[in-house]
């Protein structure tokens, strides 16, 4: 490895392996399978021990897909454990790298630009990998895998195709290695950045493998995929120009907060609104703890039984973070698009064009001091939270039937804490 050198680490079948660790099992061995029982059968599993990926059982598969004729154990979601082993994990990469040099892609996945520390380790990319794999396993007890690249591209790569079926757990590359190794693998989803969407009409093109695509005509694919073929192209390549600093420097010309949730069962309209209205305070609870406004409002409405959604979005009045201000635009938002004598049973709400608060703007039906007064109610709910936690205050609406903010007061990305 002559030109950079980037790793890629991910730690197996994380919240499975947390939870056999925690149990005294082998996390390689075990049968176990993280789910939320109480969410019945058809609940998406977190996360499958490797031993039960053998025998064919899909990561991301639902319960009841799970044949009855396997005995494994049913592990609920513990997702503050979980971060509790990934900062300590983090603290072990910490040994080795500066923070700087290094990327959180995900709870479980992190990116290390080690070029300059390779003199520091007597330049062997791979023993370095195997003392920091070793460490992870000793102190946690979680096995790691790690991918070794000249770029970030090749490093996640190397991890997603070679790594996970090396008996080390490490893979490397480099773009010569890439090309002779992987240029005609397939399929291509195996590939970073390659979805099923992506992949289909590439196949519509009969460009199955990254030696087509390479070879393919540029212009056909900017036509095909705009300015992502651009991405597309030097990946097929070998190729990827950013790196872990430029990653860290970008600040996105604006910002977007979301809010979604899969009802526990199919809503009427009036518990449906009392829900978005319980989401969008926690999205402005989130603005003005940050010091942030918006400029506008998304609502999206996901129907019962057949998959059928209806969306629409709207500029707020002025720029601003009012509970008030917010939730009645998004309300005129679902007397418009939505169709009142159906059940609702997903909701996704976004507030667009997040920014800092530099300058309060008003209008002649909203008055500077009840807008003031708001974001002053704002601030005590926000200080009484932080000390007695999320559900030490809430409004009287969160009382009433079919509310889910108490609940989702005690989750972590929309599992148990």
């Amino acid at each position: 490895m002559e030109d950079g050198c980037y790793l890629c680490i991910d730690l197996k079948s994380f919240y499975a392996s947390v939870e056999c660790v925690q149990r005294g099992l082998d996390p390689l061995k075990a049968r176990l399978v993280v789910a939320d029982p109480d969410r019945g059968q058809k609940t998406i599993c977190l996360a499958v021990t490797p031993a039960l990926k053998k025998m064919g059982i899909n990561s991301r598969c639902r319960l009841f897909d799970i044949p009855p004729s396997i005995e494994y154990i049913k592990a609920r979601p513990r997702m503050r454990l979980y971060m509790k082993y990934a900062a300590d994990i983090y603290k072990i990469y910490l040994r080795y790298f500066s923070r700087d040099d290094i990327y959180v892609y995900s709870i479980d996945e992190v990116f290390i630009d080690a070029g300059r520390y390779r003199k520091m380790y007597g330049n062997d990319m791979k023993a370095l990998s195997e003392r920091i794999m070793k460490s992870v396993l000793e102190t946690t007890g979680i096995t790691a895998a790690c991918g070794i690249g000249t770029n970030l591209y090749l490093a996640k790569v190397a991890l997603d195709i070679m790594a996970k079926k090396s008996e080390n757990g490490i893979g490397i590359l480099d773009e010569k290695i890439y090309r002779e190794k992987l240029w005609d693998h397939r399929p291509l989803t195996d590939f970073w950045r390659i979805g099923r969407a992506t992949a289909d009409k590439l196949a519509g093109y009969g460009i199955y493998t990254m030696r087509q695509v390479a070879a393919a005509d540029s212009s056909l694919l900017y036509r095909k995929f705009g300015i992502d073929a651009e991405l597309l192209i030097d990946h097929a390549r070998g190729i990827e120009t950013a790196s872990i600093s430029d990653i860290k420097a970008y600040l996105p010309r604006s910002r977007s907060l979301t809010s979604g949730q899969v009802l526990p069962a199919p809503y009427d309209s009036h518990k449906t609104r009392l829900v978005i209205k319980e989401m969008i305070e926690e999205l402005c609870l989130e603005l003005t703890g940050k010091g942030l406004v918006a400029s506008a409002v998304g609502l999206s409405i996901g129907y019962s039984g057949r998959w059928e959604t209806v969306s629409s979005r709207e500029i707020l009045p002025f720029d601003t973070d009012s509970y008030t201000v917010i939730s009645e635009k998004a309300d005129r938002i679902f007397e418009r698009i939505v169709d009142k004598s159906r059940l609702m049973r997903r909701i996704n709400i976004y507030l667009d064009d997040v920014h800092a608060d530099e300058n309060q703007y008003f209008d002649f039906f909203y008055s500077a001091e009840a807008i003031e007064k708001e974001r002053h109610i704002a601030e005590a709910v926000l200080d009484i939270r932080e000390k007695y936690g999320k559900n030490a205050v809430f409004r009287a609406m969160s009382l009433e039937e079919g509310s889910t903010a108490a609940q989702r007061n005690q989750q972590i990305g929309g599992h148990k804490a």
